[in-house]
Formats: C-alpha cells, structure tokens, sequence
C-alpha cells in the first residue's frame, strides 16, 4: 500500500502545482477521495486510535505529495511563462477531460436532484467573477514577495490566498493553483518556492506567511466539505462541475495575469497538440484506480 499511496500523493501533485484540476479531483478520479477527507477530517478531530490510523494513511501519500510537487515546480518555473500558451491549452485538456469522469461518477445523485442544477451555475459565477476582477489582470503590476517588500497588506493578502488556495486544492473542482493564476500570485509563489529550494531564503518569509494560510484553510475547510459531502452532496457536486466549467475561464484568461502580462489565449494560440495530451493523461489517470483496487485486494489476501 505504500507505493500505491505515494503515487496518489504524486498524481495529486501534479494537478496541484498547475492550474486545471485540483488534487482533491484526481483523489475523485483515482476513487479514495472520501478516505482521503476523512483521514484528514480524524487527524484534526478523531480519537487517539483515529488520529493513528489518519496519519499512516496521509504521510504515505504526502511523501509522494511533497516528491512530485518539488519536481514539478522546479520543472514549470523554468518554462512556464516562455510556453504559456502550450501550457493554458494542456490546462483545459484536463479540465474537459475530468469534467464527464466527475458526472458519471456521481450520475445517480446528479439525476436525483436536477432541480440543484442552480449550484452548477453559483459554480461558475464564482469563478469567472473571480478571475473578471482579477487585481492583477492586464495592468503589468508583479507582486513581488521578497521579505524587503512584504507590508501589512502584501502579507494579508498572501495570507487569505492561501486559505482559499488550499480549500480549491482539497475540494473536487477548481485546482488551487488555478486561484494563485486568478490572483496574480501563481509564478510568484512558485518561484519564491524555488528560490528557498536553492537556499535563498530572501523569500521565506512570504512562504511561511503562505503556508500558515493552507494550515489555517486546511483546518477549516476540512470540516465543511466533509459536512457538505455528506448532507448536501448533489448540491455540492453541482457546484463543484460549475467551478470546473468556471475555470476554463480562468485558464484562458490566465496569460494576462502574468508578470508581463500577455494577451488571453485564443484560437490562433490554443494549441491542439497539447490540449489532446491533457485529455488523454486524465482518462489514463481513471485507468490507474481499478489498478490500485487489484492492488489493495492482493495485498489484503496476501496479508490475512
């Protein structure tokens, strides 16, 4: 099970460190999404044996978490802003490609409850408005997070960017780092991330203030999806395919939030090639989670 669960921390890496989908719609995808929230949800709240069993299932899959997330910063920063455009259009690969996988696996619920369709669309408003009032869209502002240039402000709004950032990442939907892109903080972090890997601790300041925002978001955020999940399901996944559809959006939009903020992706820079890669990986992704079943049932035979 070690394994298994370090290549689901790894997968959900990936789609965390890029805007698309989240880790939390690949945990969907790959079917260990409500252990993965319940694990979380007992180490917070659970009893002494709960707390025991949350964290052998979590650090196998935050090792693997934290191993794909370092490759993949090291990797996008270096490319990301150069081939923004091959990079949106393997983004919306994924979305579109998760969108149907997230339907047909809550179909029933779906059918059961047409008349919760209005959250679908509560979904996208959220985000397209997000990202229309983008306050870094299109005005070549940088957020520069060296600790030199950190105020009240700067640090506050980091802060709350992470908060939310972290309840996109555990909630099926929107990826988090799709909001980092919305709020003009997506190359920052990543950068300011590479920066501290490279022992220039300049930026550990801004990280630290960041990654006190994602405790304080996981602790809150935990709690209320599992809530939602299990009192309003058909309303909270109709609003969790909106914040996908939303997000495709954002991801068009997103070259204008850049530090040299480029024109929004359109037919003639929408990239097929790529855009069929990203549809092709998350269908594949599907694939991986009758595997990691096979797997749990020999390993469970082998071991009564």
């Amino acid at each position: 099970m070690y394994i298994l669960n370090f290549i689901r921390g790894f997968c959900m890496a990936l789609a965390d460190s890029i805007p698309g989908v989240s880790g939390g719609t690949i945990a969907f995808i790959l079917g260990f999404y409500d252990d993965f929230v319940n694990s979380l949800n007992n180490l917070i709240s659970g009893s002494k044996i709960e707390r025991m069993t949350a964290l052998k299932f979590l650090y196998k899959i935050g090792i693997g978490w934290i191993t794909g997330f370092i490759l993949s910063v090291l990797f996008i920063t270096s490319i990301f802003e150069k081939n923004i455009y091959e990079i949106s259009s393997l983004f919306l690969g994924f979305i579109i490609a998760s969108i149907p996988l997230i339907v047909k696996s809550e179909i029933k619920t779906l059918l059961n409850n047409k008349k919760n369709i209005l959250f679908l669309i509560i979904g996208i408003i959220i985000v397209c408005s997000m990202t229309y009032f983008n306050p870094a869209k299109g005005n070549g502002n940088s957020f520069s997070i060296k600790s030199e240039n950190l105020n009240l402000l700067y640090i506050a709004y980091i802060f709350i960017t992470g908060m939310i950032a972290i309840s996109a990442m555990v909630l099926p939907g929107i990826s988090g780092s799709t909001i980092l892109l919305i709020f003009g903080l997506y190359v920052p972090i990543l950068n300011a991330i590479k920066q501290v890997l490279k022992l220039n601790f300049e930026y550990l300041p801004a990280i630290l203030i960041f990654g006190s925002g994602i405790i304080v978001g996981i602790l809150v955020t935990v709690r209320v999806v599992r809530y939602l999940l299990r009192t309003f399901r058909s309303q909270t996944i109709y609003c969790i395919i909106g914040l996908m559809i939303g997000s495709i959006y954002a991801v068009i939009m997103g070259p204008t939030s850049l530090e040299v903020p480029r024109l929004a992706m359109s037919t003639s820079t929408f990239s097929v090639v790529f855009f069929a890669i990203g549809c092709t990986l998350v269908p594949a992704l599907e694939k991986l989670k009758d595997v990691f079943k096979n797997k749990s049932l020999e390993l469970e035979n082998l071991e009564n």
